[in-house]
């Protein structure tokens, strides 16, 4: 089955509490959610994307960027507990009445997480389309610890017990398997799973792991990490092709 035409969207919420106008807020010059429309223009897989946000100031923004902004995400949609499975529901029964068309896969694009490359969708896309079994892809990357060796918990007698029991057979680091983490990057799916799922369920249903660098999973939730994101892009450590695309 075709995942294309591909829908991408780029959830943005107004009622950032943390960080007050988040998606909005500038890095590297620009807002940052113009960072995942960017990203988007670069990418010849996606044939549209648009911005599901509830306020007005965010549309406005997105719009001045670039992206397209059909409509305004209900305010049950945008609620501090609401998941986003729904919203990407929502997005995707929207576009498809509005464009009297039938999209193969939607791509998630989270503003928070503006480092992704297009090459990362480029890879998301080939795995989706060569293999038939998995109903999505999930972006992630080895954190800078593996929690099989370092992570502990206290036990009611007050001491020291390791999280993954198996950390005990390893006398090295060096030997431990790898682990991943979900990053948040980026996830595909295909047009049905979303239609038809109440989540994304994926250690249910096959899902592909697409491992990106660790340094490219940056999640900005803080003042914090916007300063720390801003020096990786000033010392190289971040590139965004788009800053020199001219788009």
């Amino acid at each position: 089955m075709s995942i294309q035409p591909m829908l991408a969207v780029i959830p943005a919420r107004g009622g950032s509490k943390g960080v007050p106008g988040k998606n909005i807020r500038p890095l590297a010059g620009l807002p940052l959610i113009a960072h995942s429309i960017r990203l988007s223009k670069l990418c010849g897989e996606i044939s549209k994307c648009i911005v599901s946000t509830d306020s007005d100031e965010i549309a406005a923004v997105a719009r001045e960027c670039g992206a397209e902004v059909p409509f305004l995400r209900p305010e049950a949609l945008a609620q501090d507990d609401t998941p986003m499975w729904p919203v990407l529901q929502h997005a995707l029964t929207e576009m498809e009445s509005r464009d009297r068309c039938r999209y193969g896969a939607v791509l998630l694009l989270s503003p928070t997480s503006p480092a992704r490359m297009p090459e990362d969708v480029s890879r998301a896309v080939q795995f989706l389309e060569e293999d038939r079994r998995t109903v999505g892809v999930v972006a992630a990357s080895r954190p800078p610890f593996n929690p099989r060796w370092v992570c502990i918990d206290i036990a009611t007698d007050g001491y020291m017990h390791q999280s993954f029991p198996d950390g005990n057979v390893y006398a090295r680091r060096q030997d431990v398997p790898a682990i991943y983490r979900i990053n948040g990057a980026l996830y595909l799916w295909r047009r049905d799973h979303v239609a038809n799922s109440e989540a994304p369920r994926y250690f249910e249903m096959p899902h592909r792991m697409l491992e990106i660098p660790e340094s490219h999973a940056i999640d900005i939730d803080s003042p914090h990490d916007f300063r720390l994101a801003e020096l990786m892009i000033k010392n190289g450590l971040i590139h965004f092709p788009w800053l020199e695309s001219g788009l």
